[in-house]
C-alpha cells in the first residue's frame, strides 16, 4: 500500500519528533494527545527543532513552513481514522498502549497499518488486542528522532511480509536507515545496550571505579562518544530501570536486572538530565559527578 497520511499517537518527545520527520518528508500528519497542554508543548518542540534546522541551513525556510502546514494536532482519536499508518508513541506501559490500540481498531479501517514505537515491549502482545495482527509492526525510532538515523522495523510472528515491506519503505522515505528485527524484548539495540549500561552502574555500586573514571575508561579506551553513565543520564535512569525489568521478565538473566543503586536513585528522583541530577549534577557547566 502507499502511505500518504500518518497518524501519531502521543505528542511527547518521541511522538513530536516522529510527527516532525514525517511532515518534513512530505506526509500529511495528525498528532493526537489527551490534553491541549501536551499538544501545545509538542507543537512548540517541533517549531523549535525546525527553527534550529533552518538556522543551521539544513532546511530551507519555505520547507519548514510547508512541513508545519502538513502537521496538525488534535485531542480527538477519531481524527486518526483516515490515516494510512498510525504510529503509537505513548508511555511504555502495555496496558495503557493496548487501551489505545483497542480504541484505534474501531476508528481506523481494516487497511490502516498500526505501528508501535515501543523500545522493548512485545509487538505481538499489542497486535493480539486488535483485529489486524498481520498489519501490526514495530517502528522503533531513537531519541532525538530528527537527528538519529536508525529505525528498528520489528515483525511479530503474525506480521505479514507486505506490512514489513510497507514499513521499511516508509522508513526509507523519511531518510532513515531501517534494520530488521524479530519481536524479542529489547529488539537489537536495547538488548545489547541495557546490559552495558547496567554493568556500568554496577561497577560504581561495587566500588570498581569512580563515575568519571568509568566514563573516561569507555570514552578513551573504546572510543565511545560518551561514557555509559553520562548516556544513562541522557536516557533517563527510570527508563533504563523500566526497560531492564522488561528484559529480565522476558529472559530471566541476571545481567538484565537493574542494580539496587539504580533503583534507589530513581526512588530519590535522580532520573538524569531531565530531572537535573543522576550520576551527574546537570546544574553545573560542565556537569559534575555526584557523591553516592
Amino acid at each position: 500500500m502507499t502511505i500518504r497520511k500518518v497518524g501519531v499517537l502521543g505528542s511527547g518527545q518521541m511522538g513530536s519528533g516522529i510527527a516532525q520527520v514525517a511532515a518534513v518528508a512530505g506526509f500529511e500528519v495528525v498528532a493526537r494527545d489527551l490534553e491541549e497542554s501536551q499538544l501545545s508543548r509538542g507543537r512548540k518542540a517541533v517549531e523549535s527543532s525546525l527553527a534550529k534546522f533552518v538556522e543551521k541551513a539544513k532546511l530551507a525556510p519555505q520547507d519548514r513552513d510547508a512541513a508545519l502546514g502538513r502537521l496538525r494536532f488534535t485531542t480527538r482519536i477519531e481524527d486518526l481514522g483516515d490515516s494510512d499508518l498510525v504510529i503509537e508513541a505513548v508511555t511504555e506501559n502495555l496496558e495503557l498502549k493496548n487501551g489505545q490500540w483497542r480504541a484505534l481498531d474501531t476508528v481506523c479501517p481494516a487497511e490502516t497499518l498500526f505501528a508501535s514505537n515501543t523500545s522493548s515491549l512485545s509487538i505481538m502482545a499489542m497486535a493480539a488486542v486488535t483485529g489486524r495482527p498481520d498489519r501490526f509492526l514495530g517502528l522503533h525510532f531513537f531519541n532525538p528522532v530528527p537527528m538519529m538515523p536508525l529505525v528498528e522495523v520489528v515483525r511479530s510472528i503474525a506480521t505479514s511480509p507486505a506490512t514489513i515491506a510497507a514499513g521499511t519503505d516508509f522508513v526509507r522515505r523519511l531518510g532513515k536507515e531501517p534494520v530488521a528485527a524479530r519481536d524479542s524484548a529489547g529488539f537489537i539495540v536495547n538488548r545489547l545496550l541495557i546490559p552495558y549500561l547496567l554493568d556500568a552502574a554496577r561497577a560504581v555500586e561495587q566500588g570498581v571505579a569512580s563515575i568519571q573514571d568509568v566514563d573516561n575508561g569507555m570514552k578513551l579506551g573504546c572510543g565511545h562518544p560518551m561514557g555509559p553513565l553520562t548516556l544513562l543520564d541522557f536516557v533517563g535512569l527510570d527508563t533504563a530501570v523500566a526497560v531492564g525489568e522488561i528484559l529480565f521478565d522476558e529472559f530471566r538473566e541476571p545481567r538484565y536486572a537493574p542494580p539496587p543503586l539504580l533503583r534507589r536513585m530513581v526512588l530519590a528522583g535522580w532520573l538524569g538530565k531531565k530531572s537535573g541530577r543522576g550520576f551527574y549534577d546537570w546544574s553545573t557547566n560542565p556537569p559534575t559527578p555526584v557523591t553516592l
